[in-house]
């Protein structure tokens, strides 16, 4: 009879557990890139499977995807692409927001997008053109500035892009 007392209260106990287990993961996964991220990208490049001329542009998580869809767009609303992406942790929290960019010769692919303080962030999946590219050449990364686009109140918050060449 104590065995089954003591059965009754390890079940609600395990339930509590579980919650608070998936309420840190779900804290987690909103550490990604939260609301618009702006950025003045200098050079022609490609996120996911579209080129985009050089020019300023947002960023953002798209609703409902799960974390895994982004949109980039021109401030002008003239050119715009969604590409899918992963989490991704970077080795220490960037100062500033930053765009990551792989480079092949003169070809800038979006590779990472980190919001600043966090180091968690976003991956871009590699398209299959990237990936032939990238077999053919050398590769080096591309760090550009960017910064939180304000929602209307207060002072927008600057975030960096920046480019590392490894050759």
């Amino acid at each position: 009879m104590k065995l089954l007392k003591t059965g009754r209260y390890h079940l609600p106990a395990l339930f509590i557990a579980l919650g608070l287990v998936l309420t840190m993961h779900a804290t987690k996964a909103q550490a990604q890139i939260v609301g618009n991220l702006e950025a003045d990208i200098p050079f022609q490049f490609h996120a996911g499977n579209v080129k985009l001329p050089a020019g300023k542009y947002t960023i953002h998580m798209l609703e409902n995807t799960d974390l895994t869809v982004m949109e980039i767009t021109s401030v002008d609303n003239s050119t715009s692409a969604l590409f899918e992406v992963g989490r991704t942790q970077a080795s220490s929290a960037p100062a500033k927001s930053e765009l990551i960019f792989n480079k092949y010769g003169n070809r800038y692919f979006l590779s990472k997008v980190f919001e600043e303080g966090s180091s968690s962030g976003s991956e871009v999946f590699e398209s299959r053109y990237e990936k032939r590219v990238g077999q053919a050449a050398a590769e080096a990364q591309e760090h550009v500035p960017a910064r939180k686009r304000g929602d209307g109140v207060g002072e927008d918050t600057e975030v960096s892009v920046n480019v590392a060449s490894q050759l």
